[in-house]
């Protein structure tokens, strides 16, 4: 269906006045009343004219409106929001037909004379949010302040938003992408209507040593020649702590060592994983280049290309 833009049908910004909206209406009123103007489509102007007054005169109703953004043009094919749209019963306006099809999709049908006066009921917006934490949180829990808008109308009807933290905890073994539900934490219901929830989508900052897989983690570890070669024990440190780990003798670079269980904590915990890389010592001095000589000539039936 086609969106209505109530503003431009009144001739006014969106951040009008209360007393600005009235008076447009006033003046548009008396120019396209059907017992005045002599216009061919008066009727269905001061008819639309009316719909966006009924909308617009009222906070509440005019605050719902809104919630739809700035996005949507005149023209634009509408398609309500979900969860049934808004709903309102209101002594003005006539029975059903009165308003268009895109007025009942977001506000349902006028009530008959013995429903009106229920007042106007909506649901608040959900509220979607982005909430950044460092791996090590994940493993132990913590708690962000989180910064929001919510729009308001002041005294005046001017559209604006108000800024304000919440305290929100992130809970333990909570995983990169997973979204966090705050329930009544959205935006305000109008009337009766219930708030809207909150949902934040969990990220981790960037580690400068650790790379997460859903639950598993990696760490890029050292190692020199000789441990690589003939086996060692060493020291790795994890979020959780450090741990001593056994690199087994002959361990190539890239070979990928478990620690089962030490990934991000859960009901199904994951795994972390050390990645050997072969560090080798320089050869910046003769010792140096002597050493590696004298490696090159005791190894030389080995070929690195081909591992024989």
């Amino acid at each position: 269906m086609e969106f209505k833009d109530y503003y431009k049908i009144m001739g006014v910004s969106r951040d009008a006045s209360q007393a600005d909206i009235k008076r447009a209406y006033r003046t548009l009123a008396r120019k396209y009343h059907p017992d005045v103007s002599k216009a061919t489509d008066a009727e269905s102007r001061f008819k639309e004219l009316g719909e966006a007054y009924a909308v617009l005169k009222d906070l509440e109703k005019r605050a719902a409106y809104d919630q739809l953004g700035s996005g949507w043009k005149a023209g634009q094919d509408f398609r309500p929001p979900p969860g049934g749209g808004f709903e309102f019963s209101d002594g003005a306006g006539g029975g059903e037909g009165d308003f268009s099809d895109f007025f009942e999709s977001l506000y349902g049908r006028a009530r008959d004379d013995n429903t009106r006066g229920g007042g106007f009921h909506a649901r608040g917006q959900d509220h979607h949010a982005r909430v950044e934490i460092d791996l090590e949180d994940a493993y132990k829990g913590t708690t962000r302040g989180i910064s929001l808008q919510t729009p308001e109308l002041d005294d005046k009807g001017r559209a604006h938003m108000r800024r304000h933290t919440l305290q929100v905890s992130i809970p333990r073994g909570v995983r990169a992408g997973q979204h966090i539900r705050l329930a009544g934490q959205g935006a305000p219901g109008m009337g009766q209507g219930p708030a809207g929830d909150l949902y934040l989508e969990v990220a981790f900052r960037p580690h400068p040593h650790y790379r997460v897989e859903q639950r598993d983690v990696y760490l890029d570890v050292p190692v020199a020649p000789w441990e690589a070669a003939l086996g060692a024990t060493v020291e790795v440190t994890t979020p959780d702590g450090a741990v001593d780990l056994k690199v087994p003798p002959g361990a190539l670079a890239g070979r990928k060592l478990r620690l089962k269980g030490r990934g991000i904590p859960g009901p199904s915990p994951g795994d972390f994983y050390v990645v050997l890389q072969i560090a080798l010592p320089p050869a910046d001095d003769d010792a140096g280049r002597a050493f590696y000589a004298g490696m090159a000539e005791q190894f030389k039936s080995f070929s690195p290309r081909t591992g024989a």
